[in-house]
């Protein structure tokens, strides 16, 4: 379906149209020609088509916890694109991804996002996408859009072809990254298949696939550039009459962090100040202190290897920054940013030796949880913030709102379009997080309780661990000082408690190990 062809007058126009015949001395316009025209209803209907939908660009980083932006409140980071998606448009500052049942968290937080529903509505833990979960680009294919894809996929690759009638560059569908300069990747296939035999290295060849890739190309494309590089091609020769829908999924700032030298060199990492919740360790067994992203540095964690770390973490961020900088100056060169959404959000937050952690496996606010989300885009206040409670999955309904397109019966997540129009209003009251089956979180508007059951193992001695937190976050945000033992906060721990067993019907959590755990405890 194509837009902005169909050209058409209201009975009101007409009716002064022919008034003004009238007093010119031409012949009066017969009745039976205004019967003709079309009633109400279908003249919205033809309004709509003549109105063209937005062009949509979704940026989506991976491991980018909320606070690596300038605009945002660190003074620490460079990050100039971003900051100008943050002044042209608004910053939910509550946004989260709600967890996952899996280590590797980008599966289950990307699957949300793209499907629109929760955690516990995933199929396969998120790793498939069935057909009867509408995706977001396939629900804006069906209505006329070009939908393309670059960059990281992380799920299955029938729901890829189902939902993209395009894209190029893609990361994850054989081979594993091990060098941000020298990244495995294949070319879109609409079938689905995805052979690996169509895989190459992206080092400015054509090179057959060999695994693994342990050493940094000088002559490879970083993985950001790389990607940005494949959208700046499709924006540049875009004469489409249609609509598009870009998913630029970029897989810094996830480690390695590579970056080119300049990057690196703009941050020196005895000048980078340590966490205010650094710990040399983790004060207790979490269920998760030992999956890959803990083994990135040695415990204890010292300041100078967190230091050399969140450096490298920012270089990689300014890096993807510049990317993003480079696609926005062609949207706007090419004129196309007049009508263009642009959307920023990460698939989940890093420790980065917050809490004596050092992945996302956690259900801590930036070290695992919390997320930037900024819309920006013609309908949308400029340099404003919102503070309500939101989830990735709300995305999809908020796109399909701001572009007039019905949402599927099977997306869970609520619109952000209401939020956006009042700086007052709420969509949600409480929300819930959800780690494997060894912990279970909610917060509300001040308040946030985690809960961890451990079940007995080797790691453990054979011993269960049972451990509560409770977080004033107006007073305490980065999750110090733990209230669940102050007789003061008794009534705000009963709350809380009683809360997250009723989302946990709510959401569909079944995990008998965990809640069997805290049941018995």
């Amino acid at each position: 379906m194509t837009y902005g062809f169909l050209k058409v007058i209201t009975k009101k126009q007409f009716m002064k149209r022919r008034d003004f015949l009238k007093s010119s001395g031409f012949a009066a316009v017969s009745a039976s020609a205004l019967s003709m025209l079309p009633s109400c209803a279908s003249m919205r209907q033809i309004l709509r088509a003549e109105k063209k939908r937005p062009n949509i660009i979704f940026f989506f980083s991976d491991d980018q916890r909320f606070d690596t932006i300038a605009a945002l409140g660190n003074e620490h980071i460079i990050t100039p694109n971003l900051d100008w998606i943050v002044r042209n448009g608004i910053a939910f500052t509550n946004a989260y991804m709600m967890g996952g049942m899996t280590g590797a968290t980008c599966v289950p937080s990307r699957a949300m996002l793209l499907s629109g529903r929760g955690l516990f509505g995933l199929d396969e833990k998120g790793k498939t996408i069935p057909p009867e979960h509408t995706t977001l680009p396939e629900v804006l294919r069906k209505v006329g859009y070009t939908t393309f894809h670059t960059g990281k996929w992380h799920n299955d690759r029938q729901s890829l072809a189902r939902g993209f009638s395009g894209g190029a560059m893609i990361f994850g569908l054989g081979g594993y990254l091990t060098d941000h300069f020298r990244m495995p990747v294949h070319d879109f296939d609409p079938t689905g298949e995805y052979r690996r035999d169509r895989a190459y290295l992206a080092a400015g060849s054509d090179a057959k696939l060999r695994l693994p890739v342990s050493k940094t190309s000088k002559k490879g494309i970083h993985s950001s550039r790389l990607f940005s590089n494949a959208v700046i091609d499709l924006l540049s020769d875009y004469k489409d009459d249609r609509p598009f829908f870009i998913y630029l999924a970029y897989h810094a700032p996830h480690d390695p962090r590579h970056a080119p030298k300049r990057y690196h060199d703009m941050y020196n990492p005895d000048q980078i100040p340590l966490p205010k919740n650094f710990l040399a360790a983790h004060p207790f067994d979490n269920g998760e202190l030992r999956v890959r992203d803990e083994k990135l540095a040695p415990w204890p964690r010292t300041p100078k290897v967190i230091r050399q770390h969140i450096a490298d973490y920012y270089a990689i961020i300014t890096h993807m920054d510049a990317q993003i900088g480079r696609v926005l100056k062609v949207l706007k060169e090419t004129r196309l940013a007049e009508n263009t959404i642009i959307v920023f959000a990460a698939d989940s937050g890093l420790a980065v030796g917050q809490h004596g952690l050092m992945g996302k496996q956690n259900l801590y606010e930036a070290s695992g949880v919390h997320v930037p989300l900024i819309f920006s885009g013609p309908g949308i206040p400029k340099g404003q913030k919102r503070d309500a409670l939101c989830y990735l999955l709300d995305v999809f309904p908020t796109l399909c709102e701001l572009a007039d397109v019905t949402i599927p019966s099977s997306v869970e997540g609520k619109s952000l379009v209401p939020v956006m129009r009042s700086s007052k209003q709420q969509v949600r009251e409480t929300l819930y997080f959800a780690y494997r089956d060894f912990q279970r979180a909610v917060r509300d508007r001040r308040y946030k309780l985690i809960e961890y059951v451990v079940a007995p193992s080797k790691r453990n001695n054979w011993k269960s661990t049972r451990q509560t937190q409770l977080f004033d976050l107006l007073s305490d945000p980065d999750e110090m000082t733990n209230l669940a033992d102050d007789p003061a906060y008794a009534g705000q721990l009963k709350r809380l408690r009683k809360e997250m067993v009723r989302l946990k019907d709510q959401t569909g959590d079944r995990s008998q190990e965990f809640w069997k755990g805290y049941e018995s405890g």
